[in-house]
């Protein structure tokens, strides 16, 4: 069990390392890493905006996902089943929650962006 700890905390590593990029704004909007959705692929600003919000995110879950998995490590007695269970959950929450938050904020700034525009064009 302790190979897939190891194969755990690195692949959270690699999360959060994926993340600096786009946090810093450093990833412009391409076919391959990022928030890509119509939307951000539409419109650059919304594009920086939703992957330095969405890069948060991914942080997170890379940090709580390697957090579970240490706990889970820790529980006496627990099977390499339960154990990659915990682990898949520690993974599969915090990135569903990023997810539906940074597409609420996605649309949010998308409104925003619109509005702006409309008022330009208005005057």
């Amino acid at each position: 069990m302790t190979e897939l700890l190891v194969m755990f905390l690195i692949s959270g590593v690699i999360l959060v390392a994926i993340a600096v990029p786009l946090l810093r704004g450093k990833v412009a909007p391409n076919a391959l890493y990022g928030f890509r959705v119509q939307d951000t692929l539409n419109d650059k600003r919304i594009w920086y905006a939703v992957n330095i919000y969405s890069a948060k995110w991914l942080v997170a879950t890379g940090l709580i996902f390697s957090a579970t998995c240490i706990v889970g490590y820790l529980i006496p007695g627990i099977s390499i089943d339960n154990y990659s269970l915990i682990c898949l959950a520690g993974f599969v929450v915090p990135m569903i929650i990023g997810v539906v938050f940074s597409w609420k904020y996605m649309k949010k700034i998308e409104g925003e962006v619109n509005g702006e525009h409309n008022r330009n064009v208005d005057h």
